[in-house]
């Protein structure tokens, strides 16, 4: 079969639309809403498909102001901060406690965390993958926190968001993210205390998915499912995170829409990833009849054009599907590096967890990920969107030929051990299948 060349003046032009056009995108914001409705109308163009949105509650993130104070030798000096997604402010008041430094690596491992009640926490390390360890965090009464990214020790103050279902079970307090080098001279200088004041607060509202569907052929040949998503974290623009993935999902869309194959393909454009891949976790719960019946694959992008660095690859398939993967990008030659790990951060990760084998591609320019990950600075320069176009030729290559590969590779499973495994983490993270409707006010 004929498949035409993904074009990167497409991809430019949808990007450039995203982070230009429309700018920062925070899960139930208007730019978020921009985003969906700009992928839907340009989805709708395309014959022969049928687009839908697709609602579900957030907590939007409305900061009116944020200000850190950190008292160096008896001076107060004024450093740079994010406050978490769904963390509550401080209410508008200047918040003041003693500085403690507390490292996720071992802290943990102490029985007693009452020492860090009151007290401006300085976390080294933004994730706290144990549910058992945040909530002994919270129980111990911090006046708030002051996370560090350790991943990426630069000179900014990185976005993140705390995890859902954590917030849900176990509240949170104000937490903000600073800079690994701010940090490290409040250690070096002897710091003594933080003041802190956000203004503005989180609020309910609604993030959408957008699904761009091209029918199959075969009604009993299942479903095959490509992701990117259109939401930023604060204060960035989000080039690489991921407005690329979700001009991939439109680039896709118009590649595949006229190879009449057999397999439904579902493109979606997922809302509210950077709350923990809240609109993939929306998506597949609503659908999970339809995914344990008809789920075939789900390809994944996100962060796929950084200019300098190497392609890889996050494997949850079985092992044909690999050797599909591996012999359709040798023939692009495309190279990429492969870590069959789960990895709860993309939104490949609930289909994983509903049983649908799929993959994670993405492009990394440091050994943690990407330099800028977070950052104001993801933005157009630093994509080479003539390679992410190249990537699309082989991603469209190995999926209409998954497509038409026969049963034992189009339906074969992860391992049953592997499957497992992500039902522990969907549970520990996520909230499992039932998964809450709304994030606590604790």
């Amino acid at each position: 079969m004929e498949i035409s060349r993904a074009s990167a003046e497409l991809l430019e032009q949808h990007v450039r639309e995203l982070t230009v056009g429309i700018g920062v995108r925070l899960a139930g914001s208007p730019g978020e809403r921009a985003a969906a409705a700009y992928l839907a109308a340009r989805g709708g163009e395309l014959p022969g498909v049928r687009v839908a949105e697709e609602t579900f509650p957030v907590w939007e993130r409305a900061v009116e102001s944020e200000s850190l104070e950190v008292e160096i030798g008896g001076r107060w000096q004024p450093f740079a901060c994010s406050l978490f997604g769904l963390a509550p402010s401080t209410g508008g008041r200047a918040v003041e406690a003693p500085l403690r430094f507390f490292d996720a690596a071992t802290g943990y491992q102490r029985r007693d965390l009452a020492y860090l009640k009151g007290a401006a926490v300085v976390h080294l390390g933004c994730h706290i993958e144990s549910p058992d360890d945040y909530r002994r965090l919270m129980a111990a009464e911090p006046a708030f926190l002051l996370f560090v990214d350790t991943r990426y020790p630069g000179a900014v103050a990185l976005a993140d968001g705390l995890f859902p279902a954590y917030v849900h079970a176990y509240g949170a307090r104000t937490t903000v993210n600073v800079a690994f080098q701010d940090a490290w001279r409040w250690d070096r200088e002897r710091a003594t205390r933080a003041r802190l004041r956000v203004a503005g607060e989180r609020r309910r509202s609604r993030s959408q998915n957008v699904v761009i569907e091209i029918p199959g052929r075969d009604p009993g040949a299942g479903a095959i499912y490509v992701g990117g998503h259109h939401d930023t974290q604060a204060g960035t623009v989000g080039a690489d995170d991921n407005a690329i993935g979700a001009a991939s999902v439109l680039e896709l869309a118009r590649m595949l829409a006229p190879l009449n194959l057999g397999p439904t393909f579902r493109l979606i454009s997922f809302g509210a990833e950077e709350q923990l891949s809240a609109g993939s976790a929306a998506y597949v719960r609503r659908h999970r009849d339809t995914l344990a019946r008809d789920g075939r694959f789900m390809f994944n992008i996100d962060g796929s054009a950084s200019a300098l660095g190497w392609l890889a690859v996050t494997f949850n398939g079985a092992p044909a599907q690999e050797a599909l993967l591996r012999d359709v990008f040798a023939k692009h030659d495309l190279p990429f590096a492969l870590n069959r790990n789960l990895c709860p951060y993309t939104d490949q990760f609930p289909f994983m967890a509903a049983g649908v084998p799929g993959l994670w591609i993405f492009r990394m320019n440091c050994a943690s990920g990407v330099f800028y990950h977070h950052r104001h600075d993801d933005t157009l320069a630093n994509l080479d969107l003539a390679r992410a176009a190249r990537q699309l030729d082989a991603a469209a290559d190995f999926l209409a030929r998954l497509s038409e590969s026969g049963d034992g590779v189009l339906q074969a499973r992860p391992a049953a051990a592997e499957r497992e495994a992500a039902g522990r983490m969907w549970e520990a993270l996520y909230g499992g299948w039932k998964g809450f409707e709304e994030a606590s006010d604790r």
